[in-house]
């Protein structure tokens, strides 16, 4: 048998703790000294200490931690159980990421302020075109992770389907978002990933949609080298020509995203055109 201390040790733990589990019946010593009252610990009991411990760090309350091991949990399911909730905190920590790359990147462009051009802005008439697309529903516009998780597969799997039908993209791949409420203080949005294709591309049975996007008239147009979590850059230098040139955008926020490069892997090398619809100045 171990005593608390050398237990402790050997699960790397506090004996605090060890004491914490034993008052509220998580973990009870093998045996406890009458007369000094010390605990004393098995090695088979570093095994219930070392599910303990996994359970706790996943996530999982000291009260749900106590049911599992008093249910006698199989190993096996045990094993399902902490994979699945490795994967939610791995898509938390990812959120999180893109959450904290969203929050450097305003950082960055408040620093710039003052300093922000409204040079290669080029206003120019986007005309229809018929594309084939897939959409998703991502929480907010606020939400950047929700944006990206639910819009980037889109693009693998319409390449995929094309591929089957025998349609081939004739432009590079475009974003856009539209408003899709389901009540009052609904935020949701609809995320569309697209491809242009021939104005003849049917519809029926091909597992995507085939629409017309219809023309944006004159836009206000610019080109952001980079992730698109440093956008908002571009954003101002196009909300800055819109404003001295007094014309006024057409509907809420962008109404595309041009994907002209796209390197796998490499966002500090991808190039976007940002496209605004805008109305022109009132004379």
């Amino acid at each position: 048998m171990f005593t608390i201390g050398d237990f402790a040790g050997l699960g790397r733990v506090s004996v605090r703790m060890l004491r914490h589990y034993d008052a509220i019946g998580l973990i009870r010593p093998a045996h406890v000294d009458p007369h000094s009252g010390y605990r004393y610990y098995t090695a088979a009991q570093l095994r219930v200490l070392n599910r303990v411990i996994a359970l706790k760090d996943l996530g999982f309350t000291l009260q749900q931690v106590k049911s599992m091991i008093e249910d006698k949990v199989e190993p096996g399911e045990l094993r399902g159980m902490l994979r699945l909730r490795r994967a939610e905190l791995a898509a938390q920590v990812e959120r999180d990421a893109a959450r904290l790359a969203q929050v450097d990147a305003r950082l960055r462009l408040i620093e710039t302020e003052g300093h922000m051009d409204t040079g290669d802005v080029i206003l120019k008439n986007v005309p229809a075109l018929r594309v084939v697309e897939l959409s998703a529903t991502a929480a907010s516009y606020d939400d950047a992770a929700s944006i990206s998780e639910n819009l980037s597969p889109l693009y693998p799997r319409l390449m995929e389907l094309m591929k089957q039908h025998g349609i081939a993209m004739t432009g590079a791949p475009i974003g856009y978002y539209e408003p899709a409420p389901t009540g009052p203080g609904d935020e949701t949005i609809s995320v569309h990933a697209a491809f242009p294709v021939v104005s003849g591309t049917g519809s029926e049975g091909l597992g995507f949609d085939v629409i017309d996007l219809p023309p944006l008239g004159p836009a206000a147009t610019a080109l952001h080298m980079g992730s698109m979590m440093e956008a908002m850059g571009t954003v101002q230098k196009i909300a800055n020509w819109i404003d001295d040139n007094g014309y006024r955008p057409v509907g809420p926020g962008f109404a595309r995203e041009i994907y002209l490069e796209c390197p796998p892997g490499d966002f500090d090398r991808w190039i976007t055109e940002l496209q605004v619809p805008v109305k022109a100045p009132e004379n």
